[in-house]
């Protein structure tokens, strides 16, 4: 098979050429001029807001006017990630995508179908006359990757929209109705150093082995998490022995459960054989807590010299206090969608910074706005009786499933007839766009979709290419089977 052989062919020609158009996060404006351009030159209203994101209306079909106006939207923006091996600036070259077996893939590079795909989809809606709709309106948001920042920036009357279709899915067949929202709360400690006493023994505790993932999509499969195990331990050493904890780091990104923690302390030499044999029954008990879900989990103690200081025994009691008693996983499961995690809580990251601060980094979610304030304040009020202060990051709001949802009735009955089968209705813990939408326009009616992906943010993404056929099939069915108004 070569390119010019893909199905459907005005999809994977825009495709083709939005690969052209460098578009990484934050630098979106050649395609941003490639969208104004494109809708001038086929007669289409055409109009970009202050964030930089588009918006074309197609009028409707002939015989259609009365029916629901449709808001088709993707995200123009894509995560660049390379190989190291590869010659590439993604501010000046075109992704170079082949055809391996059923996939289309990109040399060296991120693809960029997250969300090229929904965004050359859209392009092929605007200019099939063949195809049967009501007015369409087609959304696409800059900056979606790196902070959301188009979809935080619509303003109210940007679209007038009655239903919304977001095309940033990844696994064909299914069909999504709800997201979590997320906040991040952030608890800072100050301390003193002080003097390590003379004659201590210095050794370094880590916890390894760990799964770690997505805090989002994995939350809830009880994997271990790094900084909570080795909390334990140091919690349990600090009250048994004059410990002095020196150093301590575990975890990195925020929607990342910890796979790694690591502590430097220092205790009395006395105890030197003490906390070795703590540490073996500690490790024992723990092995045998996640033997199931963490089979590769290790407890290390391995002596270290160290001539530095350590953190005041105050600040020590009132962080490792803090760490035990901060919520970890998840808060509750939803009760519109068996399976899914409606609320949960991720312990991310133990940091030391310059300055005598140590930063403990978290994350909330929930598809209930009122739920993600609460486990977001259960987070903030442990930070305060720990004596923390406490800051939040800007948040992003839930999208609650509406199992009811007039489009999602109309697109699963279309997915039956066409295929002879019934698509997943699914909702994800993780953030998508829509969840803001629903937060600026409460009316709107929303479903996610898309072709299958593989491996986005990564240079081994990839497309399923007889997916993007069926995926447009179900999209022009449910275009010609929108509501009246």
């Amino acid at each position: 098979m070569e390119k010019k052989d893909l199905k459907p062919a005005a999809l994977f020609q825009y495709f083709e050429e939005i690969c052209q158009v460098p578009r990484p996060s934050k630098r979106e404006e050649k395609i941003i001029a490639y969208l104004k351009a494109f809708g001038e030159k086929h007669n289409l209203e055409t109009k970009i807001d202050d964030a930089g994101n588009v918006l074309i209306k197609k009028p409707a079909t002939k015989g259609m006017e009365d029916r629901k106006t449709v808001v088709l939207q993707s995200h123009i923006d894509m995560v660049c990630e390379k190989n190291n091996d590869v010659e590439h600036d993604f501010l000046t070259d075109p992704i170079q995508t082949y055809i391996d077996g059923e996939w289309l893939r990109a040399k060296g590079t991120t693809l960029g179908a997250d969300n090229g795909i929904g965004v050359a989809t859209q392009l092929a809606v605007l200019t099939d006359d063949t195809l049967k709709h009501g007015p369409i309106e087609c959304l696409f948001t800059v900056d979606e990757e790196t902070g959301l920042t188009g979809a935080f920036a619509l303003k109210e009357g940007f679209i007038s929209g009655d239903i919304l279709l977001n095309l940033d899915s990844e696994d064909e067949g299914e069909i999504f109705i709800g997201c979590a929202g997320g906040v991040d709360s952030v608890g800072e400690f100050t301390y003193t150093p002080v003097s390590v006493p003379e004659g201590y023994f210095t050794c370094r505790i880590t916890v390894k082995g760990l799964k770690g993932g997505h805090s989002g999509g994995d939350i809830h499969l009880g994997r271990g998490n790094a900084n909570k195990i080795l909390n334990r331990f140091l919690m349990q050493s600090f009250e048994r022995y004059d410990l002095c904890l020196c150093q301590i780091d575990g975890g990195n990104l925020r929607n990342a459960i910890a796979r790694e923690a690591s502590a430097l302390i220092a205790i009395p030499a006395d105890n030197k054989h003490d906390i070795r044999v703590d540490l073996n029954l500690f490790a024992a008990d723990v092995a045998n807590e996640y033997a199931v879900v963490e089979p590769d989990l290790e407890l290390v103690l391995e002596s270290e010299a160290y001539n530095g200081q350590a953190i005041d025994k105050d600040t020590t009691k009132r962080l490792l206090q803090t760490i035990y008693a901060c919520p970890h996983g998840v808060f509750a499961m939803s009760q519109d969608m068996p399976g899914l995690v409606e609320t949960s809580t991720n312990l991310a990251s133990v940091k030391m910074q310059p300055e005598n601060k140590i930063v403990l980094g978290t994350s909330q979610r929930s598809s209930i706005e009122s739920a993600k304030q609460n486990i977001a304040n259960m987070v903030r009020i442990v930070f305060e009786m720990g004596g923390a202060k406490v800051s939040f990051g800007d948040g992003y709001p839930g999208w609650k499933p509406n199992p009811h949802s007039e489009i999602l009735e109309i697109a699963t009955a279309s997915y039956r007839r066409l295929f002879g089968t019934d698509a997943k209705v699914m909702a994800i813990h993780a953030g998508l766009e829509c969840g803001l939408f629903l937060d600026k326009y409460p009316s709107l009616d929303m479903i996610s979709f898309g072709p299958t992906l593989r491996d986005v943010h990564s240079p081994d993404e990839r497309m399923l290419i007889p997916t993007v056929q069926k995926f447009w099939d179900h999209l022009v069915d449910i275009l010609a089977n929108v509501p009246k108004k």
